[in-house]
């Protein structure tokens, strides 16, 4: 076995893919520098400044439409808190999120939201819109879409507004478009969830992470640090950041992971994203596998099956781990081959989730020395996850746990908690739109 394990590890070695070759220290001093660059106006990291508020009681009994348009799907419920405080949720619904399926058009887009907004329409005057792709949030609070990422085909949409197309769109419908809307990001959704769901605790700042389909992180950043905005910087206090940190460049990549980068919709962005998150660990595991087939590292047998496989999901990639002997795409190319096959296919894909594991523990690590949070252990960093990356994945998380303990927290001697929060998405998207 161990045999197998070297000989995997010095194929991904040779393609500057393998977990070793990742120094935390190293990559946090750079990933703290590009924050503050992007503060500045430059860089990978956009550091979108919010509008969006977190201080204040949240309102009882007040519903308020939430919607989140995540890579995948696009969900829609009324929400409110009763007179308990407890959470109610009514008139859930779950769409396809328009432009998942193959190239839409600007007015396509925008009539298909609309489409799946409309039967909560009259529900409440206040629409909450959580969405997890760049936008430049306004200072009326809609949102200015940036571009796409996770592999969303819309075209001409760039620079359009969200809240004002949508609520066009009813005027036109002669639909009451008389609607406060306000726009934000999925990680800020995130950390107003992991916020109100812990009033007993006591944390040293908070952090949303998404990682998922796609990733991204938001914490709060001193008005003070943002120099690119003077109008903020010389107030008091502290802002949401959207950080964008999918597009983050200087992660350091291997060959294969350039590659793949070429092969996508999008070459050259979201350089970070297509390393770790859902939507791409399918596409380039696949890759790196084909790769080290066509090197003679798998037998002949694998090697056929395998070159037949046109794409693979990451949830694929659990089904082999979960089931190295079931009916899954890869675990019948290994029945083809030989024995040794299904050995060195999981020390391959345990490798690259190391890698991961390390590319988020440096990232999150770097957000939190930024801030200077964290650093006593009785009162941690409050950090809200999401997607299904970070849960289901069969792998990442023990990883991920490791290399907190081992370099987050007896190396820096930074201190944080992860937290989950049921449908924290829509939550906190409806504490936003019920605060602000």
């Amino acid at each position: 076995m161990q045999r197998l394990k070297e000989k995997a590890v010095s194929f991904l070695r040779k393609y500057g893919m393998d977990s070793a070759s990742v120094d935390l220290e190293a990559n946090c001093r750079t990933f703290i520098n590009e924050m503050k660059s992007g503060l500045g106006g430059s860089g990978s990291l956009l550091m979108i400044p919010t509008y969006i508020g977190m201080d204040g009681d949240i309102p009882l009994n007040e519903p308020v439409i939430s919607i989140d348009a995540g890579g995948t799907n696009f969900r829609v419920a009324v929400i409110y808190f009763d007179e308990n405080r407890k959470l109610v949720i009514e008139d859930f619904n779950n769409y396809p999120m328009p432009g998942s399926r193959g190239e839409i058009s600007k007015e396509e887009f925008f009539e298909t939201m609309a489409d799946y907004i409309r039967p909560v329409l009259n529900r409440s005057s206040k629409i909450s819109f959580c969405f997890s792709y760049p936008a430049e949030i306004m200072p009326d609070k809609d949102g200015r879409i940036i571009k796409f990422s996770k592999e969303i085909k819309v075209r001409d949409v760039r620079g359009e507004l969200l809240g004002r197309n949508i609520l066009d769109v009813f005027r036109k419908r002669g639909l009451s478009g008389d609607k406060s809307i306000i726009v934000l990001n999925d990680t800020v959704a995130t950390l107003l969830a992991g916020r109100a769901a812990s009033p007993g605790r006591i944390f040293d700042g908070y952090i949303g992470f998404i990682l998922g389909t796609g990733t991204n992180i938001c914490y709060a950043e001193k008005c003070g640090n943002i120099a690119k905005m003077p109008g903020l910087a010389a107030k008091e206090g502290s802002v949401l950041i959207n950080m964008e940190s999918g597009g983050y460049d200087k992660v350091p990549r291997g060959r294969i992971d350039e590659e793949f980068d070429r092969t996508t919709l999008n070459p050259g962005d979201f350089i970070f994203e297509k390393t770790i998150s859902g939507a791409y660990q399918g596409g380039l595991t696949l890759a790196v596998i084909k790769k080290a087939a066509a090197e003679g590292l798998f037998s002949a047998g694998f090697a056929e099956e395998i070159g037949k496989v046109g794409e693979l999901a990451a949830k694929e990639i659990d089904d082999f781990l979960y089931y190295p002997k079931g009916s899954n795409v890869l675990a019948r190319c290994c029945s083809k081959g030989s024995s040794e096959d299904s050995v060195l296919l999981y020390y391959i894909i345990d490798d690259l989730f190391e890698r991961i594991a390390k590319f988020v523990t440096f990232s999150l690590t770097a957000v939190m020395e930024k801030t200077g949070n964290g650093r006593n252990p009785l009162v941690p960093v409050c950090i809200t996850a999401d997607g299904s990356t970070f849960y289901k994945s069969k792998l990442f998380r023990s990883k991920l746990d490791h290399y907190v303990k081992v370099y987050t927290n007896d190396v820096k001697g930074i201190y944080c908690e992860f937290m989950k929060v049921d449908n924290g998405t829509l939550v906190g998207t409806a504490i936003a739109g019920l605060l602000n």
